[in-house]
């Protein structure tokens, strides 16, 4: 039996009939504040939602309209929960790119449902989390899951979205540092695309301790942006597999850079630099990563400013099944990667990992 401290909550529902609503309130009246509306009239007008679930079919062109003309109020909602089907791919990555922190099947228990309304993620220790973070990583996390859904789907990349989400977040890190977006990404998001949020960040932050140009930094946050789209060709079921990988998920997990590379490399508006980065982002010095083998000078400055911004970003990101690294000890693992990583840079990344 699972017994919930529960502090009473603000949830809207939405739904594309009333049969979905009338279940979803059967199962959280007891525990929340309510308020619903159908999809076609959602208006979301109220400020003091601290939640909203969305339970529509994502297949519906209607349903996606709908949920689009009303994106900018979903990204100023803390928690985001969409119901649709886990067996397909593509509706979980279509729930992402609407806007949602957290995916469940159509039809959740209600202690999975509640267990993601209570979900308690980290926290910023010293103010709050700025609205203008929260806005940019919601339009940061739905440009990833917008690339995820060109790549299952064979459509085209929009490369002009990626830049402009990208160039975002940068203003955001410029402006209210990193601490403050770790805070927001790890709270709101989750999965592949908290990491590729934090990367993004952490890459962006690095770029400009090092005072890079501003033509460079585009380069760092667009590399950073793009760097795990090959992803999106591996099950959900390995990536957010609790627990270590077998020999055969892993080996499947590392096509990854190949497949981002593939994705991308026919596209003329990517640069040379980021196509690189994107495929050789798991390359070490020493010749012992993939999926080339490269060693030292064979691998260029960027891919190796993004390298450490990606494994710092693994090891402090948030996952139900794992608590937070601290981020001296995710410092203290990249300084034991040594002749893996440039030491000067490991060395320079220290105000970012420790103080920025």
């Amino acid at each position: 039996m699972t017994t919930w401290v529960w502090l009473f909550m603000n949830v809207h529902l939405v739904g594309d009939d009333t049969a979905k609503l009338a279940l979803l309130r059967g199962m959280l009246a007891e525990r929340c504040s309510l308020t619903s509306e159908l999809i076609g009239d959602a208006d979301i007008r109220g400020g003091d939602i601290d939640a909203i679930v969305v339970a529509a079919d994502l297949r519906d062109v209607d349903n996606i309209t709908a949920l689009k003309e009303i994106s900018d109020r979903l990204a100023r909602i803390p928690r985001r929960i969409f119901l649709t089907n886990h067996k397909s791919r593509l509706s979980t990555v279509q729930a992402y790119a609407l806007g949602a922190t957290s995916v469940l099947s159509s039809t959740p228990s209600r202690n999975q449902l509640l267990g993601k309304l209570l979900d308690a993620r980290p926290q910023s220790n010293t103010k709050s989390v700025a609205a203008d973070d929260r806005q940019a990583a919601f339009a940061g996390a739905a440009c990833i899951a917008s690339m995820f859904a060109a790549v299952l789907g064979g459509a085209a990349i929009d490369v002009e979205e990626t830049r402009r989400a990208g160039k975002r977040i940068a203003d955001c890190i410029a402006e209210n540092g990193l601490s403050d977006w770790l805070a927001t990404v790890r709270r709101h998001h989750e999965g592949t695309y908290q990491h590729c949020l934090l990367v993004t960040g952490i890459t962006v932050d690095f770029g400009l301790s090092l005072g890079v140009h501003s033509s460079d930094l585009e380069r760092l946050y667009m590399a950073a942006m793009f760097h795990d789209i090959g992803k999106a060709r591996i099950p959900l079921t390995i990536l957010d597999k609790p627990g270590r990988l077998d020999v055969k998920e892993r080996a499947l997990v590392e096509t990854h850079p190949t497949a981002g590379y593939d994705a991308l490399k026919d596209n003329a508006a990517i640069t040379a630099e980021v196509l690189n980065a994107v495929r050789h982002h798991h390359e070490f010095l020493d010749g012992s990563g993939y999926p080339d083998g490269l060693m030292a000078d064979n691998i260029p400055d960027l891919t190796r400013i993004l390298t450490i911004s990606d494994i710092f970003s693994a090891l402090i990101e948030y996952r139900s099944y794992k608590p937070v690294m601290a981020r001296e000890k995710a410092y203290e693992i990249l300084q034991g990667m040594d002749g893996k990583l440039e030491k000067p840079l490991v060395g320079a990344f220290r105000d970012v990992a420790l103080i920025r």
